[in-house]
């Protein structure tokens, strides 16, 4: 049985409120960027988390090192509230969110390469019937 643990970071990324999922299942880190736009009270946030935290695009997962320590209580506390304060995102989420960058424009340049090609042969195809059309009446 794995264990799942998830973690979202809201911070101000000029000119929009920007949200950072983070989830590591087994060893592995998988990444989201959601754009929330005007900034969002804490009912609102948990609202599209629970409504809609299936449907989120998550990056392709990334293996990272877990440390298993047991921590004081205080101390635990002390780094909730650095967590809170920080802004940004760490350098393995945007590992993550560039790599899923990087698989959407591969998946918009093939479609687009097809598309292209597609339209070609279509072209190609018009200027052989009107050829054809052409001949036909002699």
């Amino acid at each position: 049985m794995s264990k799942v643990t998830g973690k979202l970071v809201v911070f101000f990324e000029d000119p929009f409120w920007v949200g950072v999922f983070e989830r590591i299942e087994s060893e592995k880190l998988s990444v989201a960027k959601i754009t929330f736009g005007a900034e969002p009270k804490d009912y609102e946030v948990w609202e599209f988390v629970l409504k809609y935290y299936d449907k989120i695009p998550f990056s392709p997962t990334v293996e990272i090192a877990l440390k298993k320590e047991k921590k004081n209580p205080k101390r635990l506390q002390r780094e909730a509230k650095k967590q809170v304060e920080q802004t940004g995102i760490g350098t393995k989420a945007q590992q993550a969110l560039k790599l899923q960058q990087e698989q959407n424009k591969q998946m918009r340049k093939s479609k687009y390469h097809m598309k292209k090609e597609a339209d070609a042969l279509k072209k190609f195809e018009q200027k052989q019937k009107k050829r054809r059309e052409k001949h036909k009446g002699h």
